[in-house]
């Protein structure tokens, strides 16, 4: 039943001629095919690409792996999933050139994705906040510290 519903709804947007109706099309597609809320968050609040979204997860999962001991880092992959794709992923778009070791390196990792400075500012706040609604204060805190 549900199925058949939002094939329903996807073909009646598809229909829309406007171009509200277009972008209504590709937002229901974002959501629908997005798996990762951390990714997803990032996504809709900032209005970065997918590409900078996990491109930037990954510089954000690069700095913890760095800083924080393999059982700490495992609790934040757990609550990300697929977090390995989003650290080759900022090596692959050229993000993570080598160790991030601080926010300077992060800042630096997100320019590389030409995420505006404006933008990169709330990068990291996002992806904590959305780390905390899926994972609880404890994985937020941990990499919040991890962060710094």
């Amino acid at each position: 039943m549900n199925r058949r519903w939002i094939i329903g709804a996807l073909a009646a947007l598809a229909a829309l001629p406007t171009v509200a109706g277009a972008q209504t099309l590709d937002s229901l597609k974002s959501l629908l095919s997005s798996s990762d809320p951390v990714v997803g968050a990032v996504k809709s609040a900032l209005g970065v690409t997918d590409n900078q979204a996990e491109g930037g997860l990954g510089s954000i999962l690069t700095l913890a792996q760095e800083k924080l001991a393999k059982g700490d880092f495992d609790k934040i992959a757990q609550v990300i999933p697929g977090s390995q794709k989003y650290l080759d992923a900022a090596k692959k778009l050229g993000a993570v050139t080598g160790p991030l070791t601080n926010s300077a390196g992060l800042n630096s990792a997100y320019s590389r994705l030409g995420i505006p400075a404006e933008k990169a500012t709330k990068f990291t706040p996002t992806v904590l906040d959305a780390v905390g609604k899926v994972g609880g204060d404890s994985v937020r805190n941990l990499l919040a510290g991890a962060l710094k």
